[in-house]
């Protein structure tokens, strides 16, 4: 068993693979731990897997996952816990914004006892409006979802084996891996971490999954969509009362001509319908994901698995001896 199993899930990042196996090979051979590097090909279409195939390591253990089509980077990621056997357990950005130096720190803190250790975005270099929608997806998850979610969000966590069989054995569909996490309870602790810049090329995380992604984390992990339907349906009962009780009293005493007035009953029609249809599509969502819950479809499908290098005998012999 190795003792750090990191998960790189990856889609067409054949300009940074080579890096990051070469950087993640340097670092293990500084380490006095074994580290096991999972990486989950999500569907890529470019030269990503011959770069990890021709790319020759010395300390690392690699193993190379391939998915049967793009499933999304959390299912992805799902995919490589389940082909983990390290004693904790990561993911790891193919982007190279992350640093080395966060496994170890990670691992040491883990070493303290703690079954999930969170590194939250002390800093990080990007646009401002991503900035500002990073912020609101936090505020409103604490507030209406998962409480215990770090302020400023996460930006990687490692966890235990204990933490890693029970996540595998729920494998949720449209959901979020790091608030299932969180959710789960257990002693944890929180590492602020500065992220770099992305230096090669194009980020995948599109505005779209970011949308995907902040609905799945509501519709999966909160009752507060369902809640608003029934706050608004029960306010515009008693602003429908009030107004019908006051057609009757203007239509009894003649105190404005109701005609005039069409334009405004156009108006609260519309918003009516409006809130009636927004309500049955909140409605459907949930239903739509029970749906999908009930068909037990695969989160995610391993075409292939295949070790692409080995050198957990021969780092641990080297260690052994050094401790001797």
């Amino acid at each position: 068993m190795f003792d750090v199993s990191v998960v790189v899930p990856f889609l067409n990042e054949e300009e940074n693979l080579k890096e990051l196996l070469q950087g993640l090979d340097k670092y293990a051979e500084d380490q006095s731990f074994t580290i096991e590097a999972i990486l989950v090909d999500d569907g890529s279409t470019d030269l990503s897997i011959d770069v990890i195939r021709e790319t020759s390591v010395k300390k690392l253990s690699v193993k190379l996952i391939q998915l049967s089509k793009n499933f999304g980077s959390h299912a992805a990621t799902r995919a490589g816990y389940t082909q983990a056997s390290g004693k904790y357990t990561m993911f790891f950005a193919a982007d190279l914004q992350e640093p080395f130096s966060m496994i170890g720190d990670m691992y040491s803190k883990a070493l303290e006892g703690y079954e999930i250790v969170i590194t939250r975005k002390a800093s990080e270099k990007r646009p401002f409006f991503e900035k500002v929608f990073s912020g609101i997806y936090t505020a409103l998850i604490r507030k209406f979802a998962v409480p215990d979610y770090p302020k400023g969000g996460t930006n990687n966590i490692m966890i235990s084996v204990k933490v890693r069989d029970i996540l595998c054995e729920n494998i949720e569909s449209n959901s979020s891996i790091h608030m299932q996490i969180v959710d789960m309870g257990f002693k944890r602790a929180i590492i602020d971490y500065s992220l770099g810049e992305r230096k090669k090329g194009k980020s995948k995380w599109t505005f779209s999954k970011k949308v995907k992604l902040f609905i799945d984390s509501f519709l999966a992990f909160s009752y507060i969509p369902i809640r608003m339907i029934t706050i608004l349906g029960f306010l515009l009962f008693i602003g429908g009362t009030l107004f019908t009780i006051w057609i009757i009293i203007a239509k009894l005493t003649g105190i404005q001509n109701l005609t005039d007035g069409f334009p405004m009953y156009i108006s609260f029609l519309s918003i009516g319908f409006g809130i009636t249809n927004l309500a049955l599509g909140i409605v459907a969502e949930y239903l739509w994901r029970t749906l999908d819950a009930a068909r037990s479809r695969p989160v995610f499908i391993i075409e292939s698995s295949e070790v692409i290098a080995d050198n957990a005998s021969a780092y641990k012999k080297k260690h052994s001896k050094k401790n001797s």
